[in-house]
Formats: structure tokens, C-alpha cells, sequence
């Protein structure tokens, strides 16, 4: 039997590096409305929802077409998309968080995100990883790297250097494949176990890394990470929403 499956975008107007970005409209459309037709044109879900505690995107969403629904205040959008889950009851198997500030989330990367949890029966989490080539993305804390077994289970998320260089760095370690990869933060859940994971407390891990997903890891939880060729392009700050502008002016 097909296993039903929910699509949810968390959507909020706080944002530190960019306030209101999800309603910013320089396009002619707001950032949010981008996402909704990027994700509903990929026909993987059963059903696509909008999940936000803010009035305004609420609105601005009803005023698109979007199937939007308000939530609580929450410390995650984990817990917002877990929120407007449990309300369906037993309706889904599977729920894909994907973010509200990827304008140009590629359908591959969703694909591989569901197609990871239905090819894995044991993994209870899904994402993706893409491959790091430059040190100065390696190095630094905001990119948060991933390193699995040869089956592809999560081993560890970090935003240290994992795995660590011993000897040194030399750009020859960079060939094909890259021992470096970039968690690119899509997830897919099954639904029993997304309901769970917002019910138990943060982690200690979760708590030193600020990595949500470390609460599950940490408790044994697998999650299976596919391979992506790069990662999805986030607008986080005023040039990244910049360039997206300048980009849809070319299309």
C-alpha cells in the first residue's frame, strides 16, 4: 500500500539577519509565494500546507492560493510542522519539513528526502548532504557538517571540522569524493516519530551544538542521509535576497 505524504512549510516573520523576509516582495511576489509554487509544482505530497503564528503571512497566503493554517508560538519549526500534524490524526505516514526561505529548493533534493525513508524501512529521519570544497566552508561553525557509515546512517552533525584532519589540510584531499559534507537542512519524518521527538526535552548535545536533529541522534534514533550534488539556496540576509531578485529579473 502507497504511504501517504504531507508537505509542511514553516513560516515565521522573525528573523534575525532579515526581519520579514518571507514577505518581501521585490519580485513582484513574496518570498513565501515563491516557495508555495516551488514546492506544490513538484506533485509529491498528498498535501502541501503553510503552518506560520503570524497573522500577516496567514493573510498575505490566504491572498496566493496557499493552504495555510495558524500554529502556536514555537521554538522550532519542527514543532510548528508537528503541530499541524498531529491535528491530522492518522492520515500520513510521512511529513517533509521543508524550509520557507528556499525559493529554489530543487524537486531532486525533496524526492531523495522521501525516497531515503521509503527505501529505508529502520531510518525514523531523512535529509541530505552535499560536498564541501573549500577549507573556509569546512572551517566555519555556521556550516554544520555531517558524517555517516557506509550505509548512510547519520554518525554524527557538527558545525566542528568532522572529520578532522590529523596531518593537516592540503587541497588534494578535496578530489572526488569530498571526505567533507554540508548537512543541507530538509527533513523528512515518519509521522509517529516526529510526534515523539517534539514531546522529549532538548538534548545535551542538541543543547551545546544548537542542532536540533542531535535530540534524535543522540537517543539512537537513525537518520538516513542522502547525497545531493549542492546544496539549496537559502535567503538569509539582505544580499542573498538581492541576488534571488537579480536572478528571477534574468529568468
Amino acid at each position: 500500500m502507497s504511504q501517504k505524504i504531507c508537505g509542511v512549510i514553516p513560516a515565521r516573520l522573525a528573523s534575525t539577519r532579515l526581519p520579514g523576509k518571507m514577505l518581501l516582495n521585490q519580485t513582484g511576489k513574496p518570498l513565501l509565494q515563491h516557495v508555495w509554487e516551488r514546492v506544490a509544482a513538484t506533485e509529491l505530497f498528498d498535501e502541501l500546507v503553510i503552518a506560520t503564528d503570524a497573522k500577516e503571512i496567514f493573510e498575505v497566503a490566504q491572498t496566493f492560493g496557499a493552504n495555510v493554517e495558524m500554529t502556536g508560538e514555537h521554538a522550532s519549526g519542527t514543532d510548528r510542522v508537528a503541530e499541524v500534524i498531529r491535528r491530522r490524526g492518522n492520515q500520513f505516514e510521512i511529513v517533509v519539513n521543508v524550509q520557507g526561505d528556499e525559493p529554489e529548493i530543487d524537486r531532486g533534493h525533496i524526492s531523495k528526502v522521501i525516497e531515503s525513508l521509503l527505501a529505508v524501512p529502520k531510518a525514523q529521519m531523512s535529509t541530505l548532504a552535499a560536498p564541501l570544497r573549500r577549507w573556509e566552508s569546512i572551517a566555519a561553525t555556521s556550516c554544520v557538517k555531517v558524517v555517516t557509515d557506509s550505509t548512510g546512517r547519520a554518525l554524527y552533525f557538527s558545525r566542528s571540522v568532522i572529520p578532522f584532519p590529523r596531518d593537516g589540510f592540503d587541497e588534494s584531499m578535496l578530489v572526488e569524493p569530498s571526505p567533507w559534507r554540508l548537512h543541507v537542512g530538509i527533513y523528512g519524518f515518519r509521522t509517529d516519530f516526529l510526534l515523539q521527538l517534539t514531546t522529549w526535552p532538548q538534548s545535551p548535545l542538541e543543547k551545546l551544538e544548537k542542532l536540533e536533529q542531535l535530540r534524535a541522534l543522540e537517543a539512537g534514533v537513525h537518520i538516513q542521509v542522502a547525497d545531493v550534488d549542492h546544496p539549496s539556496v537559502g535567503i538569509d540576509t539582505p544580499e542573498d535576497y538581492a541576488q534571488f531578485v537579480e536572478r528571477m529579473r534574468n529568468v
